[in-house]
């Protein structure tokens, strides 16, 4: 596994504070996710459980209780009598996922714009402030996958907002399950990408074009934004040649 895993006793005392079995595995459940997203645990590997017992210094009744919850967001694969492993990276797959997500957010953009209240708007003024003041390392400036945490949490609260005013439920579910599909992807194709994008003006003119009322200029920038991510994944992935498709189908 990559990076460093948290010890057992620091684990532990958190474990022992949540006070129950349900909520132990909502830890694991929110700290094995998170590894997934940033890329912790490589494409392909095996998940055993008492080795993530170890990692997050908790139960493996817990543990499985979690990868199972994983497993049904596809978040983890599961095979009997193999058991669980991390999702391998395709280039198929993702560009799958970006089309999904062009369908189902942009959509959801327009129904929002359409629905547009001041408490709305006013949300993705925040959002978006809180983006651009905070910094997003590449390549050899980022350390490891924690360097970029709180960048990623807000990238995920901007396009939340955008979609926020949708007016469905389900929709909103589909999206957010998207993202975290999309997620482990776009780490990728950001954290090695060069020249650097410029997403701070991606973000803007999605932004711009939403607060001004234009539902499918909106809904084009959030498209072109994702398609560039995809763009560059392919690219690295070209790059790299054979060797580099580790992982992936």
């Amino acid at each position: 596994m990559k990076g460093p895993a948290r010890s057992a006793a620091a684990g532990g005392d958190d474990f022992a504070r949540a006070g129950g079995k349900a909520t132990a595995a909502t830890l694991v459940y929110r700290r094995l996710k998170g590894d997934l997203l940033r890329g912790a645990l490589a494409p392909g590997e095996r998940l055993q459980v008492e080795q993530i017992a170890l990692r997050y210094g908790a139960g493996t009744n817990p543990v499985r209780e979690a990868m199972n919850r994983l497993a049904a967001e596809r978040m983890v694969d599961h095979e009997d009598q193999r058991g669980f492993s991390v999702p391998v990276l395709s280039i198929e797959q993702f560009r799958d996922i970006v089309k999904a997500r062009c369908w189902l957010e942009g959509r959801a953009l327009v129904e929002s714009v359409r629905n547009r209240t001041e408490a709305w708007e006013d949300g993705i003024v925040l959002a978006l402030h809180r983006l651009l003041r905070t910094p997003f390392l590449f390549g050899t400036d980022a350390q490891d996958a924690d360097d970029n945490r709180e960048w990623e949490v807000r990238h995920r609260q901007f396009h939340r907002a955008l979609i926020s005013n949708c007016g469905s439920e389900w929709l909103l579910r589909f999206c957010e399950e998207l993202m975290d599909q999309a997620e482990r992807y776009r780490y990728i194709s950001d954290s090695n990408t060069y020249p650097r994008r410029n997403s701070e003006e991606e973000h803007r003119r999605i932004s711009d074009a939403a607060l001004r009322g234009d539902a499918e200029a909106a809904a084009e920038h959030l498209v072109a934004q994702y398609q560039l991510t995809l763009e560059l994944y392919e690219a690295k992935v070209r790059a790299a040649g054979p060797a580099g498709d580790e992982g992936r189908h």
